[in-house]
């Protein structure tokens, strides 16, 4: 296992940096948002999501997450304006999470953690990357995470995936679509510093019942020791001489 980044005692985020040095750069992500550290932008533009057209291929176990990857050949889901310059288009999506209610998110707000955190992930050529964040907290179940929820049995272990075609990305958008910003990096291994993270302030709920199903998946492929899928997160890494800027006072 070890030669294999993971989230485990031997392989996790504490031993990156041996295989991945830039694990230890000046634009890691996640971060803890510090509400009072914030600076409120007035230039920052509201954030556009068109995701009407969105077309998802399929939904696979990579062994650290299962992702739902979108038809990104077009401009039929993109994420625009905010801190963007540029249009770039919905890749996948992807969760991370905890092995109970009380951890999972990878960034935290005041050191708070969430149940879980969602990415959209968006490119734009040649290199940049966009990634939407969203915090899930333990409340009412979200009807449309169900879909998603109900195609996890087929996916258990690593390397599986299955189709998954007409599902609407905009479930997973609470109201309101203010946000902190900051220059960061991919939370996973290859931990490139080239992303531009948008974090929503506000939250979407999901039961304990549903966060029970992220948890029936494997880190492990078929037929190799069990390994339940949890606590999948990054910690907060330090902020360095960055500024997380927000959208609204």
């Amino acid at each position: 296992m070890s030669h294999h980044w993971g989230y485990g005692s031997q392989n996790g985020p504490q031993h990156w940096h041996k295989e991945f040095p830039i694990a230890n750069g000046e634009h890691q992500s996640p971060v803890d948002i510090s509400t009072k550290a914030v600076t409120y932008d007035p230039a920052l533009k509201p954030l556009h999501l068109h995701y009407d057209h969105a077309a998802s291929l399929k939904i696979l176990n990579n062994g650290h997450s299962f992702n739902v990857e979108f038809d990104d050949s077009q401009d039929k889901a993109v994420l625009k304006d905010g801190p963007l310059d540029g249009v770039y288009r919905l890749v996948q999506f992807h969760f991370h999470w905890g092995s109970s209610d009380k951890q999972g998110s990878e960034h935290t707000v005041d050191k708070v953690k969430y149940a879980a955190e969602s990415f959209g992930k968006a490119a734009q050529h040649p290199d940049g990357l966009a990634v939407l964040g969203v915090f899930l907290k333990i409340d009412s179940a979200k009807p449309g995470l169900q879909k998603v929820l109900d195609m996890l049995d087929s996916i258990k272990t690593k390397g599986k995936s299955a189709a998954f075609t007409g599902f609407d990305p905009r479930v997973l958008l609470p109201e309101s679509l203010d946000y902190w910003t900051y220059p960061g990096s991919l939370t996973t291994p290859p931990l490139l510093e080239s992303v531009t993270w948008i974090v929503l302030k506000e939250p979407i709920t999901v039961s304990s019942e549903q966060m029970l199903k992220f948890r029936g998946l494997h880190f492990n492929a078929e037929g190799e020791a069990e390994e339940p899928m949890v606590d999948n997160w990054r910690p907060a890494q330090p902020l360095k001489n960055r500024k997380i800027k927000a959208s609204f006072k």
